[in-house]
């Protein structure tokens, strides 16, 4: 993976926030998305998680490849449940997930307008 390639998508290089949120949702949206069942794990009766997420201690998204903060991909991106996606690149949310693996805040948007100046 080229360093053009993560400094454009900083996720490629990070995966912290698969191994640090649950990843909780709707049962029916597996199916719907089509993830294999062995890629889920039952909460309740309404709700599943991605299996490995759900682990208080050291969650890992089983979908997850890779070393956090070095190189990661999802196997199953585009099947991903929409609880994926409430994480977004230099959130707040982002920040908390890198910092339990030891990983630096990325740069927000503030931060690249104020050193373009």
């Amino acid at each position: 993976m080229s360093s053009h390639t993560t400094s454009l998508n900083p996720c490629l290089s990070c995966g912290a926030c698969c191994a640090h949120f649950r990843v909780s949702f709707y049962w029916s949206e597996a199916t719907a998305k089509g993830l294999p069942e062995n890629l889920t794990e039952q909460i309740n009766t309404f709700f599943a998680c991605m299996a490995g997420t759900n682990d208080p201690h050291a969650p890992r998204c089983i979908a997850l490849s890779g070393q956090i903060g070095v190189a990661v991909a999802c196997q199953h991106y585009e099947m991903r449940p929409e609880a994926c996606k409430d994480v977004e690149a230099g959130d707040e949310k982002c920040a908390r997930a890198r910092a339990r693996h030891g990983l630096p805040p990325l740069p927000t948007a503030q931060d690249h307008a104020a050193t373009a100046q």
